[in-house]
């Protein structure tokens, strides 16, 4: 499953790994509400296809949201505030960095930020049993 989302300003790549619960999602631009639209359904499939979730999230040339997406992902973590084990997070900018803290309050997943040069490290705790 490698479903893509492309809007004019924002893009959401979602890959889901063979019958694992790793799912890798690419963000770039700015998110807007009809991402969303797009998106939650995907994750849920598969979230009832595979259970809890293992996340990477890569920012690439991430922007941030819109207030109609902002609204849509703190509904989005509210939904799934316990849907998900782990969430990476990779990013380039500061406030990338501050986003994993940020995250902590709204999930029950174990959350860790990486530097990009820091891909692998993140896949292997991504996806690594205790």
């Amino acid at each position: 499953m490698s479903p893509t989302t492309k809007g004019t300003a924002m893009s959401i790549q979602i890959e889901a790994f063979g019958e694992t619960n790793l799912v890798e999602v690419t963000l770039s631009g700015k998110l807007e509400h009809e991402d969303y639209e797009r998106f939650v359904p995907q994750v849920d499939a598969l979230i009832r296809d595979r259970g809890r979730l293992r996340m990477l999230v890569v920012l690439e040339d991430f922007h941030g949201w819109t207030a109609g997406a902002l609204w849509d992902d703190t509904k989005f973590a509210w939904h799934h505030f316990s849907d998900l084990e782990r969430l990476a997070i990779v990013g380039e900018k500061t406030w990338h960095k501050g986003m994993a803290v940020f995250c902590k309050p709204f999930t029950k997943a174990q959350v860790r930020y990486f530097e990009p040069e820091e891909m692998a490290e993140a896949r292997a705790w991504a996806t690594a049993s205790e």
